[in-house]
């Protein structure tokens, strides 16, 4: 049955459905532990894969390039070279299917259900500073910095700080082959590292991103740490003929230069023989130069495209640090905490950390005995028989203003007429949430109560128009609705 391109394509279609749904199900458990999450994250990357490898050969199928399908299909409906023969097709399709089980009698139907596809822990490499993804091991690229031109003698939590500031060192120290290969390196690491700890981010889209916005910096001169350097360099081409022989470390990497320049040292370094670089004259020295005196050890730049993929990669390493933050400052506080213990401490706390996350695990798969259905404590375990008699909490108040809720104890009962729910079903029967209306739940009582209070605000109601008095000219005193009567018809 395998043979034929239709029984590989269905077979294709369902593999894709099969882990489709593996996928669903894996994704609606909830690990417990960061180990298992980071396994599940890798479970899951891998079942995507080999979804989009199977959906890729599934679309050569279709493209049939080779009629190959066009002729299966063909030979289905009984088309051969001497007219259409449908029972010879389907007796040799079912001679074929016999033949298939004689030869493969133990055929396992592959079951999406299997709990052991979802509990694979798949290996994932990571070091033993590492810790399975819970801090950097940036050890390497530490002594690759304080060993550098570029960079300090400090210590490893120090470095922990200033590896992702990059744009702090001077550009001309950045144009070196030594900064780099260590920024290739430090990329290379924190990508590795980024694919191993969150396998389900798609990183192209990051990075393509990150390319498109570093391009409009880069033409209008606001790279950090490289502003107005790629304009400089175009603007003075003369820069690209000194040759630095420092920067060079074997013979192959000084062949790329070519063999112009090369000659063209040569030559002025014979003419200058035997002669102090002193007495020398400015026309032995290459245009853009300077003198010794003055040059020093400066570094000379790079060409601009060399300098611009350093930019880059560097723009790439910040937008990587931003993503490894929490990580970053979890390897700060690891590694202030180390410089404090002792070797047979750390052993120990390596224990202690593995047990713990062991007995995490059997305690969750543990299911909790509770016969007499108590409420659940800040431990997740149930709360004491007798803590559960002091408070009343077998004792039931129902409130019809809450859409007959339920509230177990006198003190949650208490509680609820200050919480939402309840306000909220006053504000429906448009009734103000008072003090006046607290042990009130019963509709008809809280609007027959209102009614009376409603009277009885009506009766001491201020009314201005009787109470408040007025005086005219000749000191008779009115209220307010008679001395405007008055005024009006002119009498005052």
């Amino acid at each position: 049955m395998s043979s034929t391109l239709l029984e590989v394509t269905r077979a294709a279609h369902e593999d894709v459905e099969r882990l489709e749904r593996l996928i669903v199900k894996d994704l609606q458990n909830e690990p417990p532990t960061g180990k298992d999450r980071l396994y599940q994250s890798h479970r899951v990357r891998n079942n995507i894969d080999t979804i989009i490898a199977t959906t890729e050969k599934l679309i050569e199928m279709y493209e049939d390039k080779d009629n190959a399908r066009k002729d299966e299909i063909a030979a289905l409906g009984g088309q051969t070279a001497t007219g259409i023969n449908v029972f010879s097709a389907f007796y040799d399709r079912l001679k074929e299917i016999r033949e298939y089980h004689r030869k493969h009698p133990a055929a396992r139907v592959v079951d999406a259900n299997e709990e052991y596809e979802l509990k694979e822990e798949l290996v994932v490499e990571f070091s033993g500073e590492e810790a399975l993804g819970r801090y950097l091991d940036l050890h390497e690229l530490f002594s690759q910095y304080i060993n550098s031109k570029f960079g300090a003698k400090i210590e490893y939590s120090a470095y922990l700080d200033v590896f992702s500031q990059p744009h702090n060192i001077p550009w001309k120290l950045k144009s070196t082959r030594q900064f780099s290969e260590y920024m290739e390196n430090l990329l290379e690491y924190l990508i590795y590292f980024f694919q191993r700890t969150e396998p389900l981010q798609d990183l192209d889209r990051i990075f393509s991103k990150v390319e498109a916005e570093f391009e409009e910096q880069w033409a209008d001169g606001q790279v950090q740490g490289w502003q107005k350097q790629g304009q400089e360099n175009e603007a003075d081409p003369a820069q690209h003929a000194v040759i630095d022989l420092d920067y060079y470390s074997t013979v192959e990497e000084l062949m790329e230069v070519g063999p112009e320049k090369l000659k063209e040292r040569a030559e002025r370094l014979f003419l200058t023989k035997h002669t102090p670089l002193e007495k020398l004259d400015k026309k032995h020295f290459a245009k853009g130069s300077r003198r010794p005196e003055q040059n020093g050890s400066t570094a000379v730049p790079q060409d601009i495209n060399s300098l611009k993929h350093v930019a880059l990669m560097e723009s790439k390493m910040k937008k990587l640090c931003d993503l490894l933050s929490k990580t970053t400052e979890q390897t700060k506080e690891n590694v202030v905490k180390k410089q404090a213990l002792t070797y047979e401490e750390m052993e120990q706390e390596r224990e202690e950390e593995e047990t713990q996350v062991d007995t995490e695990s059997d305690e969750e798969d543990q299911q909790i005995y509770n016969p007499l259905k108590l409420p659940m404590g800040w431990d997740g375990k149930p709360i004491p028989y007798w803590l559960y008699k002091l408070h009343g909490l077998g004792q039931e108040f129902k409130c019809e203003i809450c859409g007959n809720y339920s509230y177990w104890g006198r003190r949650a009962f208490e509680r609820h007429f200050k919480e939402w729910r309840h306000q909220h079903g006053m504000r429906c029967l448009g009734i103000p949430n008072t003090k006046n209306f607290n042990e009130i739940t019963n509709i008809e009582e809280a609007q027959e109560l209102w009614g009376k209070i409603r009277e009885r605000q009506g009766v001491n109601k201020w009314r201005p128009d009787l109470e408040e008095e007025y005086e005219d000219k000749e000191g008779n005193i009115y209220n307010k609705k008679t001395y405007t009567d008055l005024q009006r018809q002119g009498l005052i």
